[in-house]
């Protein structure tokens, strides 16, 4: 794409870093963003900073700007772009009261900063932010105080110093009079006494009444404002991914007072125990949270039936991510079915939740209690290495969710001629809605591909079709792209080696891990079969269409 003019211009003034005292002062505040956009692209971390000090719009969205042409933001821009946040709040230059940073974090690029470091630096960003305001908040307060005693010292001198000169004109006229006057003069000059120094108590007891009822009032003010959020300068918004390592900072900027808040629109936690998880979802605020990731935690059913309750807390839930989570049933049968049940009603309380992903929970036979909970059809389904029993496969090809579903991942999952039926049940019903299917590591032989196959390319809307770790031949492959041609929505076809191109000594089935683990023959050209299947796609006219095998992909899509 064809970078605007616009955007040609910003990246040539944002070049050159010496120049940027002539044009600072009078950039028109509709060009921040596209200079904002080129510095960043361009790994200008110092015109990011003063930009970013000098923001002149109320909202800043740094996150999810693909714009073809531009590069994501590197390390140290990300953190010029922080630091120069906290020094707007420090100078008040900034008109700045809501960041958006959902989507910085990155895993390509030069120098990229992933979203565990991202979630590092903010959150130190916004406790040294926090204190510097609290600070000078403190020193203001300290000065009001200051100031306001001189002013009542300087009344009370000004009440005494004209007391004075109120009395003398009438003690100069007194002192002509005659004795008896004099005595009476005495007697009112006592009274006149009397009553300057009733008058100067009266204002000193009304300064002082005025000053508690002032501290009464800022302090309700205070305490009400702080109630009613009325006090929060800058409102962070970010995805937030939280281990053991990070969790005491994460849990520091989550808690903290005002007027800074930290708020999460996908959260992802890693290694946490189901205490910390616990008490990490009671600190998140429950508006905006869009999605829990978590992974390689011990919850155990338990665990995630204790912590479903909370989620049941954010309102616009809708994805839920268990990866390796050891969600394995333990006990008597009984006690089984109740732990089932607890997290089938922590489910149903989700009404929001469109994407559901079970990875690894070993339960088989019992989806159908899982998902029956759900009143609403899921849109995503990932139930990779769920051992699904032909039972599981046939409810979920009848279930209310499969004529919504737009993704569904079922790899790791033996299938057998038992089980196509159903499957072909499932592709049939949901041909018009899915647009990626993933079935890598099923052991789809030749045969069972072909008997596959006709469902699949009925699959209009298909995008992306993913069979890595199958024990497919060349002419198995051979059948898959042909079939791949007559699907004019594919545009990516994930495909494994062919078993002719292993070592001798591989089982006659081989499973997914064997096919991982075994070595390829190096006498076999690999790039022959690439080439043979490539050649089919090009005689097709298919540009589109790529073809893609490659067992990294195949375990980045299984844990993305």
């Amino acid at each position: 794409m064809v970078l605007s003019l616009v955007d040609l211009c910003a990246k040539e003034v944002v070049r050159d870093h010496s120049s940027s005292p002539s044009w600072l002062c009078c950039v028109p505040r509709e060009l921040y963003d596209a200079l904002l956009r080129a510095a960043c692209s361009g790994g200008r971390p110092l015109a990011v900073g003063e930009l970013v000090q000098r923001w002149p719009e109320r909202r800043l969205k740094v996150g999810d700007r693909r714009i073809s042409g531009l590069n994501p933001p590197n390390r140290l821009c990300i953190q010029a772009l922080l630091l120069a946040v906290v020094r707007g709040l420090s100078d008040n230059r900034s008109m700045l009261q809501v960041l958006d940073l959902c989507g910085l974090q990155r895993d390509e690029g030069g120098d990229p900063m992933g979203g565990w470091s991202l979630t590092v630096a903010l959150c130190s960003m916004l406790v040294q932010a926090r204190a510097g305001v609290q600070a000078r908040r403190e020193g203001g307060l300290a000065r009001r105080d200051g100031e306001g005693e001189r002013k009542r010292v300087l009344a009370l001198e000004r009440e005494r110093e004209g007391a004075k000169r109120e009395r003398a004109p009438r003690k100069r006229e007194r002192e002509g009079e005659g004795e008896v006057a004099m005595e009476t003069n005495g007697g009112e000059g006592r009274g006149a006494g009397r009553t300057e120094e009733e008058q100067l108590k009266g204002v000193r007891r009304r300064m002082e009444q005025e000053r508690r009822r002032g501290g009464e009032g800022s302090g309700g003010e205070e305490s009400s404002s702080r109630e009613g959020g009325q006090e929060v300068l800058l409102q962070v918004r970010a995805d937030l991914f939280v281990n053991a390592r990070s969790w005491e900072r994460v849990r520091t900027a989550l808690s903290g007072p005002d007027p800074l808040r930290l708020s999460c629109r996908f959260l992802r936690v890693e290694e946490l125990s189901v205490s910390n998880t616990r008490r990490l979802l009671e600190l998140v605020p429950p508006r905006g949270l869009l999605g829990v990731d978590l992974r390689y935690s011990s919850l155990g059913m338990e665990g995630l039936a204790s912590l479903l309750p909370l989620l049941a807390s954010f309102p616009a839930l809708g994805s839920l991510r268990l990866h390796y989570c050891n969600l394995e049933l333990r006990g008597s049968a009984t006690g089984q079915e109740e732990v089932l049940k607890e997290v089938a009603l922590g489910l149903s309380r989700l009404p929001e939740l469109r994407r559901l992903s079970l990875t690894a929970l070993r339960l088989p036979g019992h989806l159908r209690l899982l998902l029956s909970s759900l009143a609403r059809p899921l849109h995503v389904l990932e139930l990779p290495y769920l051992s699904l029993s032909p039972a599981d496969l046939a409810f979920l090809s009848c279930s209310h969710h499969t004529s919504s579903l737009q993704r569904l991942d079922l790899s790791e999952n033996r299938l057998d001629a038992s089980s196509l039926p159903s499957v072909r049940r499932l592709l049939s019903s949901a041909s018009s809605s899915l647009l990626h299917l993933t079935l890598s590591g099923c052991g789809l032989t030749d045969g069972l591909l072909g008997a596959l196959l006709p469902s699949m390319t009925r699959c209009r809307a298909l995008r992306s079709l993913g069979l890595a770790l199958n024990p497919l031949s060349l002419a198995g492959l051979t059948q898959l792209v042909e079939g791949a041609l007559g699907m004019a929505s594919l545009r990516h076809l994930l495909y494994p080696n062919p078993l002719e191109e292993y070592q001798p000594g591989l089982p006659e089935l081989p499973s997914s891990a064997q096919l991982l683990d075994w070595p390829l023959d190096e006498l076999q050209d690999a790039s022959a079969t690439s080439s043979q299947l490539h050649r089919l796609v090009r005689e097709a006219g298919r540009t589109d269409l790529v073809l893609t095998c490659d067992l990294l992909n195949y375990h980045h899509d299984l844990l993305d």
